[in-house]
């Protein structure tokens, strides 16, 4: 299975910011004991591809640094050029992985799952929305993939993700979320399933099983672009549910098993996860990306 890594990439942050940045490299190390896994240096994005999202002046703004102090306090990052780069880099290693799930069924970006990023601003510690410029990049860069189902189990609500997808009918976006957790002015996606604060294992489960269940009914994707957000962990600071690192892996695998019931390739990203503990948060993602890791094979015998 290929997972592609941006962590080196670092972007410089005053002291004492909450963004837990190291956490990005400690997974690429864990993920790095795995020899099944190939981790690889993704692309940056190129102009085009990020214009898939977002209009031009922003685009602009970001490379030439004429950010306002307010957009940058929206992001929640200090504009640099490292920071471009860092942006650029992540966003192209979700459309990695994206094409590599098309022949292996399954891939990884070990960072990713920008989706408070609207088209014209960026926000939350997003930048630039990864999942719809990975999204666009498919429909428009290939022929076999026309419509994609964007399933967002991040804590907070995908906003910037439904914003800029709310007139185009061949992405579907599905976000389960916490009803009053940031970000407090949601935006409507195709499906929103806003949960109470502290949730757990069972209601979030049944929660997820109606929705798949439902979009079913509503929508035939040829591809998924899933961000497994570890942050409604009951160890999150920002997460506000209670959900053990077993209901996770069991989020993690009615997933993964969706995907290989409708022989469907999926590219998975991070998404968010500010864990008390640090190592704990690792051990979330980490696990998410063994559930990946323990279907690939299945999955991509499947699609043959």
């Amino acid at each position: 299975m290929k997972a592609f890594y941006t962590d080196h990439f670092v972007l410089p942050l005053p002291s004492g910011h909450r963004f837990p940045m190291d956490k990005y490299a400690r997974l690429r190390n864990a993920v790095d004991q795995f020899p099944e896994i190939q981790l690889l240096e993704p692309s940056a994005a190129t102009d085009t591809q990020l214009l898939y999202a977002h209009s031009p002046a922003y685009v602009q703004a970001v490379m030439y640094g004429t950010l306002t102090a307010q957009e940058q306090k929206e992001i929640g990052f200090p504009w640099s050029t490292p920071m471009v780069e860092r942006s650029r880099r992540s966003v192209g290693a979700t459309i990695a992985a994206c094409q590599a799930a098309r022949t292996d069924g399954v891939a990884v970006n070990l960072a990713g799952g920008t989706h408070h990023a609207y088209r014209d601003k960026g926000s939350g510690f997003c930048v630039f929305n990864d999942a719809v410029i990975a999204a666009r990049v498919l429909q428009k860069e290939t022929s076999a993939v026309r419509q994609v189902l964007i399933i967002d189990l991040d804590v907070h609500q995908g906003n910037g993700t439904a914003s800029i997808l709310q007139n185009d009918d061949s992405i579907f976006t599905f976000s389960m979320h916490g009803e009053k957790n940031f970000p407090f002015r949601k935006e409507t996606s195709n499906l929103d399933v806003p949960l109470a604060d502290g949730c757990d294992d069972a209601t979030y489960l049944n929660a997820l099983e109606h929705a798949l269940d439902k979009i079913d009914q509503l929508f035939q994707p040829d591809f998924i672009i899933y961000l497994a957000g570890a942050d409604p962990h009951e160890g999150d600071r920002l997460g506000r549910m209670n959900l053990t690192q077993a209901g996770l892996l069991s989020r993690d695998q009615r997933v993964m098993d969706y995907a290989l019931h409708r022989k469907i390739p999926v590219a998975l990203s991070m998404a968010g996860g500010y864990g008390k503990n640090i190592d704990l948060t690792v051990s979330v993602h980490l696990q998410t990306i063994r559930c990946a890791l323990a279907m690939q094979p299945t999955l991509q015998a499947a699609l043959c």
